[in-house]
């Protein structure tokens, strides 16, 4: 089962943006080595204890006029209560109760979803418990106390959220039907190629009970094969502020991305590979899911010999940091090429899962070290000593050298080449992990 969603709530300057960067502080940094991904802080996964969970920043927009901001609120809260599995609802115990507060609270109180609610700016506990029992007219359990500068009671917060996560949650699930997630902008046809696939193969949707978020979840059977797809189209409501719309459909595709085994990049050929795309496909990137870019509508394209080709060298520049991901050119609205999708999800499935035993690992690194020397900095050669698969989805190497520092990118990525000439691994990116370990060690 995938990780649970924890949203956060709460009118402007209460603190919603210094508790996300409290919580996902230390995780940011990590998710910066990836070459090529613009990482929009909407969302960062965090560790705590023994709980991993994905945090979403539903905040964005503050506005100046006090309508404008309740509206803005109830839109938060909407994002939230149809995304999240718990909420954290965070007020300020310096404005104490205001008019927003308690109207957001009916909304949050009535979707049923579990709210933790958190009372900031609290520095001194002596001094300001009193005001922070008057939250308890909120309605919506007990108020937390915490001080997300100071880093107060972050702990107690964390405790209480965690308690609220849906049973199993982070647990594998034994439902071993491929998952996979159909993502992209608005109006690329996403629900038109699942709605084909569907009538092609006249099989009843299903909307599998228990899922909590609301990405529509259908399961389809080819071949005698069960497959469920996760769409994330026909979700968003209709919203009058461009970034806000953006904003929405990421947490969409974040908490979609999440839950899937394979994603589907939907792009459309009229329009071409854009910057949002590249934003959206970087999130199955980081997370290590396998991808297919699905161009659609390749109906509409006018072609001679050499527009596939141009096509694809467009894709390849946009999305330089997933040269494994495969390309497929379909037409939702034909029903073009749709068929070999499931072949193409299969094959991807297989290379994420793929094993490859050690001693078949070393000879390629021997190989690849004697094609090319390793570098040296003031006279020290970095030397390989060792390579092995630690994990799958994606497939993860650990690589034990001499000095890490010497071990330079593009001689990690020169060795993943080599590793993909011998075994293919297409349709997934590969992960790799370098130790250090001292001469006197082997």
């Amino acid at each position: 089962m995938s990780k649970p969603v924890v949203a956060i709530v709460g009118r402007p300057n209460v603190g919603k943006s210094t508790l996300f960067n409290v919580l996902a502080g230390e995780m940011i940094s990590i998710v910066k080595d990836t070459p090529g991904v613009t990482r929009d802080r909407i969302y960062a996964d965090v560790t705590w204890l023994d709980k991993e969970f994905t945090l979403i920043d539903t905040g964005g927009i503050e506005p100046d006029s006090r309508d404008v901001i309740l509206s803005q609120m109830r839109e938060q809260a909407q994002i939230a209560i149809e995304t999240a599995d718990v909420i954290i609802f965070i007020t300020d115990v310096r404005q104490g109760l205001v008019d927003a507060d308690s109207k957001v609270a009916d909304m949050l109180r009535r979707s049923g979803k579990p709210v933790v609610l958190v009372v900031n700016k609290v520095d001194n506990f002596e001094k300001y418990m009193p005001d922070v029992y008057e939250f308890y007219n909120l309605g919506i359990g007990d108020p937390v106390p915490i001080s997300a500068a100071s880093r107060l009671g972050i702990g107690d917060m964390l405790e209480v959220v965690a308690e609220n996560f849906p049973e199993g949650s982070g647990e594998e699930e034994e439902d071993d039907r491929p998952r996979i997630a159909i993502v992209g902008k608005p109006n690329v046809g996403k629900s038109s190629i699942i709605n084909k696939l569907l009538g092609e193969n006249r099989v009843i949707v299903s909307d599998i009970a228990g899922t909590t978020r609301d990405a529509i979840d259908t399961e389809i059977v080819h071949d005698g094969k069960e497959y469920i797809f996760i769409d994330t189209a026909g979700l968003r409501r209709k919203s009058r502020i461009k970034e806000e719309l953006e904003r929405y459909s990421i947490i969409r595709t974040v908490t979609a991305v999440e839950r899937a085994d394979v994603v589907l990049m939907v792009i459309d050929a009229t329009e071409g590979v854009t910057e949002q795309d590249a934003k959206i496909a970087g999130i199955a990137h980081e997370r290590g899911k396998g991808v297919i870019i699905v161009v659609n509508k390749w109906d509409a394209i006018e072609k001679n010999d050499r527009t596939m080709r141009e096509y694809e060298k467009d894709i390849r520049h946009v999305l330089s940091y997933m040269p494994y991901a495969e390309i497929m050119y379909v037409s939702a609205l034909t029903g073009q090429r749709l068929n070999k999708l499931y072949d193409m999800i299969d094959m991807v499935i297989e290379n994420q899962t793929l094993r490859i035993a050690t001693g078949v690992l070393n000879e390629i690194m021997t190989e690849a070290v004697a094609m090319q020397q390793p570098p040296s900095d003031k006279g020290k050669r970095l030397k390989l000593y060792y390579i092995t698969q630690v994990s799958v989805k994606p497939p993860t190497f650990v690589i034990f050298v001499n000095d890490k520092e010497l071990m330079h990118f593009s001689y990690t990525r020169y060795l993943e080449n080599k590793i993909r000439e011998a075994f293919g691994f297409r349709g997934t990116s590969l992960k790799f992990f370098i130790r250090e370990r001292k001469e006197k060690e082997q």
